[in-house]
């Protein structure tokens, strides 16, 4: 007779890493960002870059060894079309080599990338590994850039070294703050969209804790962006659970800011101007409307395929007026003060249209909106789907969301945060790269999540109704 040995937690964890083998090189480009930014750097390639180019190899040779079709056609439609606003304005490139730069870096973010995790992720449970990735790393970067505010070490802000900017240093002082927001967009969709108490639990508590670290990076285009979607997370979640939850957070809103004085004068000074940007703008709101309006003018002179990749910089002192400042002030955070020039618009779709013109913009927003189209039906499918085909596992308790309910909900929150926060900025900086990540969540939602049809050779439920009674 056989002996039956005992599972081991070592074993578990075995069989966890092999089953998760596909997406961890995913993972990796998320924990690499964990690392330090070099001070003096540019926004250049880093570890992170290297590493999603890795992903993109994996996934090749994994298709290779497969054997497989990779794409449906609506999901190869839908990445490829940006494809063709970027060669035509890359072609277009006043130097050739900027031109080739800039086809590189918005094909790795934008169509190759997002690409390969998309065929990377296998299952609704790789894609919650990955949004407890983007929380993990959230945690981290948040208490770093906490540490720096309380201890006076981060990036210079009105004189003072505490605007928190973890480990990006003070050249990317929207990185941290676009990582906290996409690990707190993760934990809210965690909070209402799981089924398991624990779980849930641990996601509202990640969601709590990553609150002041976001407060702290003075990233106002950040907080309108994360409170945008969180609030449409909460609207997809139930309209009742939505004004339950805005009715708790602004019975603590008042508690902590008007009862115990929460907030430094600068963070309530900061939070007063997102409504004064009109009337008393400071000179970072002064040159982003200047370089709006530069951007605007390059498109009326080249409406349909913009200057060239690569040539806001170029045509920007023509096009711009004396309000334009040199440049924005650098320092703290391990860097010597300096001025750094201001090279795009800070509005990703002021970008392109400056770029790329009509045809890029149509093109890279036209697959964003059937993004967001395939997202809220893939919502719309589960909420609507029979808890006996929505997954396995017991039945969950009275008002508990159906099962992949998380899922959509992080794909939503996180498009929604991206679509609203291109408003404010564009792409650039080390933390770039996590927005390639985040497309490829997102697309790997609405146009490959297997319960969206029957797999290949799965009878209609008619159809296997009947063979089931001729089978007996």
């Amino acid at each position: 007779m056989s002996q039956v040995l005992p599972v081991t937690p070592l074993d578990s964890l075995t069989a966890a890493v092999r089953r998760a083998l596909p997406v961890l090189p995913v993972v990796a480009v998320i924990a690499l960002l964990a690392l330090p930014i070099a001070p003096s750097g540019e926004g250049g390639a880093n570890i992170a870059d290297a590493m999603s180019g890795l992903v993109v190899l994996c996934c090749a040779v994994r298709l290779l060894r497969t054997r497989r079709r990779p794409l449906s056609a609506t999901a190869a439609l839908v990445l490829g079309l940006p494809v063709v606003g970027i060669s035509v304005a890359a072609a277009g490139a006043t130097d050739p080599g900027a031109g080739i730069t800039g086809l590189t870096r918005y094909l790795q973010i934008f169509v190759l990338v997002p690409a390969a995790v998309l065929l990377l992720v296998r299952d609704r449970r790789d894609l919650r590994l990955l949004a407890w990735a983007f929380v993990a790393l959230a945690l981290w970067q948040g208490a770093v850039g906490v540490r720096q505010y309380v201890t006076g070490t981060g990036a210079s802000y009105q004189g003072e070294d505490v605007r928190a900017v973890g480990t990006f240093g003070p050249t990317d002082v929207m990185g941290m703050a676009t990582v906290v927001a996409f690990g707190l967009v993760c934990a809210v969709a965690l909070a209402l969209g799981t089924a398991g108490a624990r779980q849930r639990s641990a996601a509202v508590l990640c969601a709590l804790v990553l609150l002041p670290p976001l407060a702290v990076s003075f990233s106002r285009g950040a907080w309108i962006a994360t409170a945008v979607a969180c609030g449409a997370q909460l609207l997809l979640a139930g309209l009742r659970r939505a004004v339950k939850v805005i009715a708790a957070l602004a019975a603590a809103g008042m508690i902590l800011v008007g009862g115990l004085g929460f907030g430094s004068a600068m963070l309530q000074e900061r939070i007063a101007s997102i409504t004064q940007v009109t009337d008393a703008p400071d000179q970072s709101v002064t040159d982003r409307y200047t370089m709006w309006a530069a951007a605007a003018d390059m498109w009326r002179e080249h409406p349909l395929t913009g200057v060239g990749l690569k040539g806001f910089p170029d045509y920007r002192d023509g096009h711009a007026s004396l309000a334009l400042s040199s440049g924005s002030d650098i320092a703290g955070a391990g860097a010597a003060y300096h001025k750094q020039a201001l090279l795009s618009p800070h509005n990703m779709y002021l970008l392109v249209l400056s770029e790329q013109g009509l045809i890029g913009l149509l093109a890279l927003a036209g697959s964003w909106l059937a993004l967001l189209v395939c997202a809220l039906r893939g919502l719309v499918r589960v909420r609507r789907t029979p808890r006996a085909t929505a997954g396995p596992g017991p039945a969950p308790a009275g008002g508990a969301a159906p099962d992949g309910t998380d899922c959509a909900l992080v794909a939503c929150g996180l498009l929604v945060w991206q679509l609203v926060d291109f408003v404010y900025a564009d792409i650039g900086g080390p933390s770039t790269v996590l927005t390639a990540v985040v497309f490829g969540v997102i697309g790997w939602w609405a146009l490959m999540d297997p319960s969206s049809a029957p797999a290949p050779g799965t009878p209609a439920p008619a159809a296997a109704v009947r063979e089931e009674a001729t089978t007996r």
